[in-house]
C-alpha cells in the first residue's frame, strides 16, 4: 500500500471541525463536531496508511495515530 498524505483534524476557521490532507488548501470534509471529524480522519488515514493528527482549538496536537509505516514502532521487551 502506498503511503498517503497525513491527515489533520483541526478546527475550521468558519466554525465546526475539518479534516485536511497535509499540504492541501481545502478541507476534505467539514463537520459540526470534533468527534465526527476525528472519526472521518481516522478512516481516511487508515485507508491511506498515513498518520492522523488531532489538534485542539488552541492548535496544539492532542493526539496522533499511525496507520501505516510507524516512524517509531513499539519495541518488544521479550
Amino acid at each position: 500500500m502506498a503511503k498517503g498524505k497525513n491527515q489533520w483534524t483541526t478546527p475550521h476557521p468558519s466554525g465546526g471541525w475539518q479534516v485536511k490532507g497535509a499540504g492541501n488548501s481545502k478541507a476534505t470534509v467539514r463537520t459540526e463536531t470534533k468527534d465526527q471529524a476525528v472519526k472521518v480522519g481516522k478512516e481516511i488515514a487508515k485507508h491511506q496508511g498515513a498518520e492522523h493528527f488531532i489538534t485542539g482549538k488552541d492548535g496544539k496536537i492532542q493526539d496522533r495515530n499511525s496507520y501505516g509505516n510507524d516512524p517509531n514502532p513499539p519495541k518488544d521487551k521479550n
